[in-house]
């Protein structure tokens, strides 16, 4: 089932601080008092089902965002503070989406009012790198097929499949050689959510986990999260998912068909951001052999 979206939800009000925002001389000068509530959309399930801290987003560290944002430089407009809350809130690798209101009671209005507030939503909106690869059955038509589920996912937009290539299995027991496929798209998705997106579309092609870097129907694995370098790229440990793909610029059959769909693509050795063709000609195609795909195939179909 795809994933649904905003099904569990984190809700943080009044959070108050004092800052220096506005457009008048004296709203800088002496400053006044905000109040911001902060809306978070995501999956609370594992937190619900373990009762584990790192299965959700912390209160307080919400709290010390907005706080930080408020009491931070001076900016004319509330609604570039509740742009800069929501900003670094979506940064969590949890949160789906996030909606900021700022409030500020003693706005100079001129009138007598009771409240003055600024509305903002922000949608994680990341670029995401996902390696396709099977060796059992008809493995391009499920290569093929899981292009096509992919843009059934509820959350991933923009999905580019690249042409198939064949290669030598690496590792792991006597078995076919794969038919392997790389799909770049952008996703509202956290990482979590979007592993087990991508698990249930293994499942439904028959995919067991029973021998490490054994023959499988079908293998989706997700590379990259965010754009490599920047705030938004997400590194993790987790042996669960690590990212990015610590063997991912090792591997010609990922390397290939990712520069294929994407020539302007970079990824992340080490502590350097390199461009994939760079990286893929200083590894060579190692077995690594175009099938009959012809490119602009990447629509998935």
């Amino acid at each position: 089932m795809p994933a649904d979206r905003g099904r569990d939800r984190i809700t943080l009000t009044g959070v108050t601080a004092y800052g220096h925002h506005g457009v008048l001389d004296f709203e800088k000068r002496d400053g006044q008092e905000f109040v911001v509530d902060v809306v978070l959309d995501l999956d609370l399930s594992a937190a619900a089902a373990t009762d584990d801290l790192s299965t959700t987003v912390s209160y307080a560290e919400v709290a010390a965002d907005v706080v930080e944002v408020v009491t931070g430089p001076a900016l004319d407009l509330i609604e570039a503070v509740a742009g800069r809350i929501a900003d670094r809130v979506l940064a969590r690798p949890l949160v789906e989406t996030v909606t900021v209101t700022v409030h500020k009671p003693q706005a100079p209005v001129g009138v007598p009012f009771g409240d003055v507030a600024v509305t903002v939503r922000r949608d994680r909106d990341e670029p995401v790198v996902i390696a396709l690869g099977a060796n059992l059955g008809d493995p391009a038509r499920a290569v093929r097929a899981a292009g096509r589920a992919l843009h059934r996912v509820r959350g991933l937009r923009a999905v580019r499949l690249s042409p198939t290539f064949g290669t030598a299995p690496v590792g792991g027991p006597e078995q076919p050689d794969y038919v392997n496929a790389v799909a770049v798209a952008r996703t509202r998705l956290t990482p979590a959510s979007l592993l087990a997106a991508l698990h249930r579309i293994e499942e439904d092609h028959g995919r067991t986990r029973e021998v490490r870097w054994g023959p499988r129907t079908l293998d989706l694995d997700l590379i990259q999260y965010g754009t490599p370098g920047t705030d938004h790229e997400v590194r993790t440990d987790d042996p669960a998912l690590t990212l990015p793909h610590p063997r991912a610029h090792e591997r010609a059959f990922v390397l290939a068909p990712w520069a294929a769909v994407d020539p302007a693509a970079v990824l992340r050795v080490g502590e350097q951001v390199v461009p994939v063709t760079e990286q893929l000609d200083r590894i060579g195609l190692d077995g690594v052999t175009p099938l009959t795909d012809e490119p602009g195939r990447g629509t998935g179909a």
